[in-house]
This record gives structure tokens, sequence and C-alpha cells, in this order.
């Protein structure tokens, strides 16, 4: 998780601060805002101080104690050495032209002078303010000087005129920000780097008529934390997904399906660029083998017969075609690592295990609907791994988000075993020298 430190200016806007944040710390970021004196007069220091658990910088001296500055005291340098990140939101127009011309007169505008790393301004004040031209020099300064700027909206402003300058919804400045994140990220601190993950999320659908269809209750929040948190990792992310009410995922290639043969079409189609695959899509098993052209009409029945056939197993296919790794003397070909998942109302570890064998998976995730906190549409689960040869892991409830960064771990090092057990020469090449 990242440092971020957060400044905040003189704006009404200054409340979608508290937004960030909150989702932030939430987030597991752990969080420092700096406020000016005009920042001061919207939201409270206190605010922050409750939302992220840390002292709030409001003035270059006695704003707290001098080991919450660090070992020197001095807070404007040493948060600039701590953070990964510095968003201004929301920047004013006074602040923005201290920043373009180099001016450090307060604590905020003197940590900017000292930081060096990845930085965002997200621009709040009047249409008219905004549009002047020393403010669109002073923009352009920035931008020169490293800024990534978040540009206003537009729409009806505090001040009740209408134009640009509307501070951008958090949603948005947090997508950036993320991305900034992980642009300037250590490459050692992203295990996935380099890699491709192909994901598949959400349910699927079999239609019985043009106004009705067979699914289940999967909404692909598990799929998506997945594909989030690859991305996070620093994988090239393709998530298939099933219709679901999630947005996509920024920086990520969405492949959008509807039925189980689109989503079996979609995975055969990317599965061989892909060096993991998580499958955590709630697929339908069957689909009705006649789909009627016109809506069934009732005309007094009381019962209707449908026949199903089975869908493809993808799962299965996947587990058949998957790469061991390379082979000695056939060149080098990098091994592919596969997850399923597994869904069950009865005799968990007894199903998942028979399913890990016979889809050949590398491991198996699996839960069961009926325990608390686990199943569809939460935003926790309660799983147990299960891999080849070992013992049942059951695991604690946690977050989603946290489950996929443990089970994209697990998978890495599982990948990283199977490089190093499989031969990296050619034989020719040996049997020559």
């Amino acid at each position: 998780m990242a440092h971020i430190l957060l400044g905040v200016t003189g704006s009404i806007a200054a409340f979608k601060a508290c937004h960030l944040a909150s989702d932030w710390t939430k987030a597991g970021h752990d969080v420092r805002v700096i406020m000016t004196a005009a920042g001061a007069q919207f939201v409270t220091p206190l605010t922050f101080n409750a939302l992220t658990h840390n002292p709030v910088r409001t003035a270059m001296f006695g704003h707290g104690p001098a080991a919450d500055a660090g070992a020197s005291g001095i807070s404007h340098i040493e948060d600039a050495k701590w953070a990964d990140l510095l968003v201004i939101a929301p920047a004013s127009a006074d602040v923005i032209a201290r920043i373009a011309n180099g001016i450090a007169d307060d604590e905020l505008t003197s940590t900017v002078l000292a930081y060096e790393g990845p930085k965002m301004l997200c621009p709040a004040m009047n249409t008219h303010m905004y549009a002047n031209p020393a403010t669109q020099r002073n923009l352009e300064i920035c931008r020169g000087d490293g800024w990534t700027i978040v540009e206003p909206e537009s729409g009806v402003l505090a001040c009740r005129d209408v134009g640009k300058g509307r501070m951008e919804e958090p949603a948005v400045i947090e997508t950036r920000a993320a991305a900034l994140l992980r642009e300037h990220a250590d490459p050692a601190t992203l295990p996935l780097r380099g890699l491709t993950v192909l994901v598949t999320a959400g349910p699927t659908q079999e239609s019985l008529d043009p106004v009705r269809y067979l699914t289940n209750h999967s909404t692909g929040k598990m799929g998506y934390a997945i594909a989030e948190t690859a991305r996070d990792m620093g994988a090239a992310v393709t998530l298939v997904s099933g219709p679901t009410a999630l947005e996509a995922p920024d920086g990520v290639d969405m492949v959008r399906v509807t039925s189980a043969q689109d989503m079996f079409d979609a995975v055969t189609a990317h599965f061989e660029d892909a060096d993991i695959t998580v499958m955590a899509a709630a697929v339908g098993d069957f689909r009705a083998e006649n789909v009627h052209p016109q809506k069934i009409k009732k005309h007094g029945r009381t019962s209707l017969e449908l026949k199903l056939v089975s869908n493809p197993d993808i799962l299965a296919w996947a587990g058949g075609h998957k790469r061991p790794g390379p082979v000695a003397g056939q060149g080098e070909a990098r091994p592919q690592v596969l997850c399923g998942f597994a869904m069950e109302t009865e005799h968990l570890v007894e199903h998942a295990a028979q399913k890990l064998g016979e889809k050949h998976c590398d491991m198996l995730v699996a839960n069961n609907l009926n325990d608390r906190g686990a199943g569809f549409a939460t935003d926790t689960n309660v799983v147990t791994l299960l891999t080849p040869g070992a013992a049942p892991e059951p695991l604690s409830i946690m977050g989603k988000g946290d489950l996929a960064g443990l089970i994209l771990g697990r998978l890495a090092v599982i990948r990283a075993n199977k490089l190093a057990e499989q031969p990296t020469f050619d034989a020719d090449f040996v049997r020559e020298a």
C-alpha cells in the first residue's frame, strides 16, 4: 500500500477531499493531510485526523509533536521523503500560482518544493478564475514541471456561475491516482510485472426466448477484485465478464460476454497468451436445447417442460490445454498456471478436490454458499484453498480484495516453482557445446 500526501486548499470542494482521505485509508493506504489556512476554513483539521488517524499539518511551526514530523522535526522535508504520491485536491488558483512560480511560503508549498515523486493537481475555482489566462499559464507551467492535471468538470458552481471549475469527483481522482502509482511503482513491488493474467467473472445468461433466460446470483465482485488486484501487481489483465452491474476496472482489457458459449469463445481466444488464468465466473452448466424465437405464452398452462443440454466446460478445456512449461530440446515455453473456483452447498472439500483433479487445476478456490460471509453479492468471502498433493487450507473470512491478493500471490509462487522445476535450456545447444 502507498504513502499518499493529500494537500487541501481553500475551496468549497474541500468536502470532496474528505471522501478521498476516507477511501484511501479504507483501501489500506497511509494518508497524511496538509491543509492551507484557507482550506481549514472549509473543513476542520480534526475531520481529516479522524479519517486518516494521522496528525494533520496546518502550519510550518507548532502543529504537533516533533515526533510526528520525523526524527528531524522538519515536517515538510520528512513528508516529502515519506510520500509515494502527492495529490492537491482541491487546488485553488492561489496555490496553483504559487506552485508554478516556486513560492514556498507555507507548509504545503514548502513540501511541494521538496517533493520529487509523482504529483497531481485537481483544480477547483470559479469558472472565470479558471479560464483566466494567468491560471491557464500557471497550469501549463505545472504540466511542464511534471504535474498530472485532473481537469475540473463543468456545471453549476457554488457561486451559482455555470461553467468549468468544479473539482472532479473523488472516484475519478482515485482512478487517476491509482494509475499514477502503478506507473511509478518500484518493479520489485510488482510480483506480476511482465505477466499476462486472464480472469473470468460474473454470471452467464442462457436465453429461453427473447424475454427470459436462465442465470445465477453471481455479481462478479470476486472476479473483478482479482482483475483489479492483478493489475495493481503489475500484470497485463484481460477480464472476460458476464453481465454485471459493476463498472469496468480502469487499466484492464475488458471483454463482455453473455452466454457460456460466448465466454468459452473469449477464453479460448485469449488463453494462449495468459501466464495465469483465474476462472472466477459462475458459468451456467446447462442451456435450453431450443431457444424459442418468440415469447413463450402461458395460454392457460400450469407447467412447462424445458429440455436442457450441457454448456462447454471452460475450466476443463483450459486444464487440458495449459502449457506445463519449457521442455528440453524444444525451446522456451512459458508455463501456464490455472486456478478454478468451486461454489458448493454441501461436502465442500470432497467436491472441490474432485474438481481440482478432473479439471487439471494448479489451485482451486472453494467456498460454501451457506457459510456466513461467503457467497454471492457480499464484499467478503470464506474459502478453502486446494492444490495438488497438499492438505486443504481453510482461510478465515476476509475482504474480496484481500483474498484476491492472497490468491494471486500463491499463483505467482506456483508459477515460479514450475519455472524452477522445468529445464530452461536447449538440449541440442548443450550437445553441440
